[in-house]
C-alpha cells in the first residue's frame, strides 16, 4: 500500500507515530511531500534524524519515498548520496539509509501500480528572514529551468496523461489563501514555481494530485494538500 503526508520538517517523531497509529504495514512505501528537514543543517543534527528515521522505517518494514522541499538541499549536494533506479524512475539513496528515498524531479514511478509524476521545490517566503539570522537557505530550492524541461518531457512521452502527480507546492489556481502567514508581505514573494504548475495543470490529464508546503490539510475533489494527514489512495479512480 502507498501512503502519503506532508512536511515533518525534521520532526521524526510525528513520522514514526503517524506509521504506527495509522496502521503502515511491511512492504508498504510511505510518501513524504518535502520539507524532511534531513538534509538541512549540513551536520550531525542531519545525520541524526537520518538514522532515527531509517531505524523507525527498517523496524516497520517501510520505504519512505521523499520529494524535494524548500526546506531540503538537494541530494546532489551531498556527496554520500549514489543515484540509482527504484520503481522505474531515478532515485538518491545513501548506503546506510537504504530505506530512505529521494526522488530526482521530472521522473515517473509505479506507486502501486498507478504512475506518478515527481517535481519538488517552492519558494520560501521565510527566505529573508533565514538570511537575516544566518540560518540555512538553498539558493537552488525552486525547480530549475532544466528540471522543468525533463518535467515536461517525461509528460510528453506519457501523452500528458497520468494517474498523480507529486509535487511539494501547488498550482497557482489552487492556492489556499487562508494558509497564507500573516505578516509576510505577499507581494515579495516569487510565485513563479506556482504559476509553472499552473500551465502544466491546464495541460494535464490526471486522476489524483498531492502536495505538501502549505501547513494545512485541505481535499478538494482530486486535490489533496497534506500536512498532518496520512492518507492512501487506495479507493480513489
Amino acid at each position: 500500500m502507498i501512503w502519503y503526508t506532508g512536511d515533518i520538517h525534521g520532526d521524526v517523531k510525528r513520522a514514526r507515530e503517524g506509521i504506527l497509529r495509522h496502521g503502515v504495514s511491511p512492504g508498504d512505501i510511505l510518501v513524504i511531500l518535502g520539507d524532511l528537514g534531513l538534509n538541512y543543517h549540513k551536520n550531525a543534527i542531519d545525520r541524526r534524524r537520518k538514522e532515527n528515521l531509517e531505524q523507525t522505517a527498517s523496524k516497520a518494514g517501510v520505504q519512505i519515498f521523499c520529494i524535494h522541499g524548500n526546506h531540503d538541499m538537494r541530494p546532489w549536494h551531498v556527496p554520500t548520496y549514489k543515484e540509482t533506479e527504484w520503481h522505474g524512475g531515478r532515485v538518491w539513496i545513501e548506503d546506510e539509509y537504504p530505506h530512505l528515498i529521494f526522488a530526482r524531479d521530472g521522473e515517473i514511478f509505479d506507486l502501486g501500480g498507478k504512475k506518478a509524476i515527481v517535481c519538488g521545490g517552492a519558494y520560501s517566503v521565510d527566505k529573508r528572514w533565514r538570511q537575516r539570522m544566518g540560518w540555512t537557505w538553498f539558493e537552488d530550492e525552486q525547480p530549475s529551468e532544466e528540471i522543468k524541461a525533463d518535467v515536461e518531457a517525461a509528460l510528453d512521452a506519457v501523452g500528458w496523461e497520468i494517474d498523480i502527480v507529486l509535487t511539494h507546492t501547488l498550482p497557482a489556481k489552487f492556492t489556499p489563501t487562508e494558509a497564507m502567514l500573516p505578516g509576510i508581505d505577499q507581494s515579495g514573494v516569487d510565485r513563479s514555481t506556482e504559476d509553472w504548475l499552473d500551465t502544466i495543470e491546464d495541460r494535464l490529464t490526471y486522476k489524483q494530485w498531492l502536495c505538501g508546503h502549505w501547513h494545512i490539510n485541505k481535499h478538494v475533489g482530486n486535490f489533496h494538500i497534506l500536512m498532518q494527514d496520512y492518507m492512501t489512495l487506495e479507493d480513489t479512480p
